[in-house]
């Protein structure tokens, strides 16, 4: 079964900023954006070990995303779901992929996204979905 519909699976496609949603240690949310890709089974999104949302991942794998359309702000998918793992191997190619969907570059600027080895790819199963538009 596929929680989200091909209707709103192009919002992957996009350059739409997604917005992350996990829960703190204390029970406080904890928002931030993101770059993400959907391959049809898991959505991804590039991280660094160590940062808020890795370490609220870490003890509570729920998690919440949301884009609107950029050409549509009555367009949006919300998904819910859970972190099944984080993707080491090719954390920095997938950046760099990010990056040509995103800004059209070829590769994210590889000071900004230091340490490296620090870099992993979030990797996420959809649970459930609202649409609008």
């Amino acid at each position: 079964m596929h929680v989200i519909p091909s209707s709103h699976q192009d919002l992957f496609g996009l350059p739409a900023i997604w917005h992350v949603a996990t829960i703190g240690p204390d029970g406080a949310p904890h928002v931030s954006p993101v770059w993400a890709d959907f391959d049809g089974t898991h959505i991804r999104f590039p991280h660094v070990e160590g940062r808020q949302k890795w370490r609220n991942l870490c003890v509570d794998g729920r998690v919440a995303l949301s884009a609107t359309d950029p050409a549509n702000d009555e367009r949006y998918l919300e998904v819910r779901g859970r972190l099944v793992g984080w993707e080491a191997e090719s954390a920095v190619e997938f950046l760099d992929t990010m990056a040509k969907k995103y800004r059209d570059d070829d590769e994210f600027p590889r000071k900004d996204a230091a340490p490296l080895d620090k870099r992993l790819t979030a990797v996420i199963e959809p649970l459930y979905c609202t649409t609008m538009g």
